[in-house]
């Protein structure tokens, strides 16, 4: 049964990575371990099946068996936030029911595209996330992402806001989204209940500063993100910006230099999967950039590069 969020979510929500063997294979007990390594990091809530997740190289039936595993074994510890993006409306619908059959808290899905000439008009796009509301009935995050290659006007996203009460959150990772949480927050009012961030929260302290209540980080560093979002909630701005200039080179290096990748080879450093493999036509991280990475984790020691040691 659906697990629907009884009070608005906010904090760290990083995505969880989907580990995988050597040859390819979903490494099923690696995902359980990502799991528990996410929640002893105190995070939020957790979103699987996104972008960083590799969601666009997973069979249909491997999103099942994941969406499975991944609901029982959170087992309620924290929210979970399943993405659904596709640009079948069809197809999006029928993943929101399934997810929040599995115990979803939210669903969270881009509007719909495919490649960079197949897109939607407004109306289009907002009886698509009417028909996921209507399948899911559990509150639905849009995420505005340049990977869609559809702009999203603050003012259409009030529209799909009061016309489709389950769009509650956005999370929105576009240049100067500091500027576009401020005119969505002003413009829209109480519809707008989770304005968050994304990309890998490298503009945090000017999303937090901009009104952002949650971001959507990685899985690399999300126990020294959240305290940011803590002292900057208080009250504490100046605590939060020295916290968050500590990190900031390591977020800059993941976002900038390695991508997704980033998570899974701390993960794989600190024992919590036995590969950091990615599929094809990913590549692994280049020696030297996963070097360079870890050597600027190790001086900062998140919980991900010791949790399995």
């Amino acid at each position: 049964m659906a697990r629907a969020a009884s009070s608005p979510i906010a904090g760290v929500f990083p995505v969880a990575p989907t580990p995988f063997l050597e040859n390819g294979d979903l490494d099923l007990n690696g995902q359980r371990r990502v799991l528990d390594c996410m929640v002893d990091q105190g995070v939020d809530g957790i979103c699987i099946l996104a972008n960083y997740s590799e969601q666009f190289l997973l069979t249909d039936a491997e999103r099942e068996t994941l969406t499975t595993l991944c609901l029982d074994h959170v087992a309620g510890r924290v929210p979970v936030i399943v993405t659904v993006s596709h640009f079948s409306t069809r197809i999006a619908a029928e993943r929101a029911r399934r997810a929040a059959a599995a115990g979803a808290s939210l669903l969270m899905l881009m509007p719909p595209y495919h490649g960079t000439g197949l897109k939607a008009d407004e109306t289009a796009m907002v009886e698509h996330f009417a028909a996921v509301a209507e399948a899911g009935r559990i509150p639905i995050m849009v995420q505005d992402a340049p990977l869609s290659g559809i702009a999203l006007s603050v003012p259409f996203l009030v529209r799909l806001a009061r016309e489709v009460p389950e769009v509650r959150y956005f999370k929105v990772e576009v240049p100067g989204t500091a500027a576009k949480l401020r005119a969505l927050i002003e413009t829209g009012g109480d519809a707008i209940e989770g304005p968050f961030d994304g990309e890998e929260s490298i503009t945090l302290m000017a999303d937090l500063d901009a009104g952002a209540t949650g971001t959507m980080s990685s899985a690399l560093l999300p126990d020294l993100i959240k305290p940011v979002v803590e002292h900057h909630r208080a009250g504490r701005r100046k605590e939060a910006a020295a916290e968050y200039a500590r990190i900031l080179p390591l977020i800059n290096y993941e976002n900038r230099q390695c991508g997704l990748r980033a998570a899974k080879a701390m993960m794989a450093e600190g024992g919590v999967i036995r590969s950091d493999a990615v599929r094809h036509p990913l590549e692994p991280l280049h020696p030297a950039t996963r070097a360079g990475l870890l050597e600027i984790a190790r001086e900062l020691n998140p919980l991900a590069l010791r949790w399995g040691r």
